[in-house]
C-alpha cells in the first residue's frame, strides 16, 4: 500500500512538472507594445484598422483612430507634413504610410525597443533589420521626390505648428539626399531601421509589407532575434533556435518537490536539456 501511495505521489509530481514545462514562459521581448505616444499598453485585436494598417488587425499595438490618422497628409499623430518640398507622389507616400503602420501597430518590434530621450515618448525602436526588398522598393518609389533633410526626426522649423524646411536648406531629389537605399532606411529616422541583405520570408528580417492571409511573418523574426539577444556573444550564425520549447526554469515549489519525485520514480525521470525536459 505504501508503495502504491508513493507511486501515486511520484506520478502526481511528474504531472505537475510536465504542466509547468509545457507552458512556454512569457518572453518580455515578444508580443509587446513600446511605451510611446499613441501605442496601446498591450497588443490585441483591432477589427477596424484602416487600409494599409489592416494587416495588423488580428493583433495590434495601434487603435483604429491611429491607423486612420496614419494615412493623412497632415496627420494629427505628430503634425507631420509629408509635402514639405512639394506634393509627395502617391507611390512614395504609400511607403511612409506603411512605415507608420509598422511603427504604430506592430507587436513584433520588442527585440529592438530602446530608451528614448524625447518629451513625447519613453521608448523607440533602434536598428530594426528591414528586409532588402522593403528598403529598396521604398527608395526606388521615392527617389524622384524632393526633400530638404536627411534626418526627419529633428531639425525642422516648427514655427507654424507643422514641420517646414529649416531656414537656408534646399529641396533636393531623394537620390541626392539618400544616394543608396541603405542611406534612406537608416538615416531618415535616426537609425530606427537597419538595411539588410536578408529577403522577405527568410525569417531574418522585418517586413513592412506582408499579406495577412499568409500570417504575420514578423512573429518568427522577433522570436529569432529575441533568442539571439539572450544568447551568449559567441553564438553561431548557423544555429537555429528551437522556438516554443519547454523552459527549464521551474518555480521553486516544483524544484523543492523534484527530488521526491525522482526518488519515487527514478526510472521515469528525464534530464533537462538545452530547451526542455528530455523524456516528459
Amino acid at each position: 500500500t505504501g508503495l502504491a501511495v508513493g507511486m501515486g505521489l511520484g506520478q502526481a509530481l511528474l504531472v505537475l512538472l510536465a504542466a509547468y514545462t509545457v507552458m512556454p514562459a512569457k518572453d518580455p521581448l515578444l508580443n509587446i507594445c513600446m511605451d510611446a505616444k499613441h501605442h496601446k499598453t498591450k497588443p490585441g485585436p483591432e477589427g477596424m484598422l484602416h487600409d494599409q494598417c489592416a494587416p495588423w488587425k488580428d493583433n495590434a499595438c495601434c487603435t483604429a483612430n491611429t491607423s486612420l490618422e496614419a494615412h493623412k497628409d497632415q496627420s494629427n499623430l505628430y503634425n507631420f507634413n509629408w509635402n514639405h518640398c512639394g506634393l509627395m507622389p502617391p507611390k512614395c507616400k504609400s511607403h511612409f504610410i506603411q512605415d507608420t503602420c509598422l511603427y504604430e501597430c506592430s507587436p513584433n518590434l520588442g527585440p529592438w525597443i530602446d530608451q528614448a530621450d524625447s518629451s513625447w515618448r519613453r521608448e523607440r525602436i533602434l536598428h530594426v533589420p528591414l528586409c532588402k526588398e522593403d528598403c529598396e522598393e521604398w527608395w526606388e518609389d521615392c527617389k524622384d521626390y524632393v526633400t530638404c533633410k536627411e534626418n526627419w526626426h529633428k531639425g525642422w522649423n516648427w514655427a507654424t505648428g507643422t514641420n517646414r524646411c529649416p531656414w537656408g536648406s534646399m529641396c533636393r531629389p531623394f537620390s541626392h539626399v539618400f544616394p543608396q537605399p541603405k542611406d534612406l532606411c537608416e538615416k531618415i529616422w535616426s537609425n530606427s531601421y537597419k538595411y539588410t541583405t536578408e529577403h522577405r520570408g527568410s525569417g531574418r528580417c522585418i517586413q513592412m509589407w506582408f499579406d495577412p492571409a499568409q500570417g504575420n511573418p514578423n512573429v518568427v523574426v522577433a522570436k529569432y532575434y529575441a533568442w539571439k539577444k539572450r544568447s551568449s556573444p559567441a553564438w553561431m550564425e548557423d544555429v537555429t533556435p528551437e522556438t516554443d520549447k519547454a523552459v527549464c526554469a521551474l518555480p521553486w515549489p516544483v524544484l523543492v518537490l523534484l527530488p521526491l519525485a525522482l526518488m519515487v520514480l527514478p526510472e521515469r525521470a528525464g534530464g533537462c536539456g538545452s530547451h526542455g525536459w528530455g523524456s516528459l
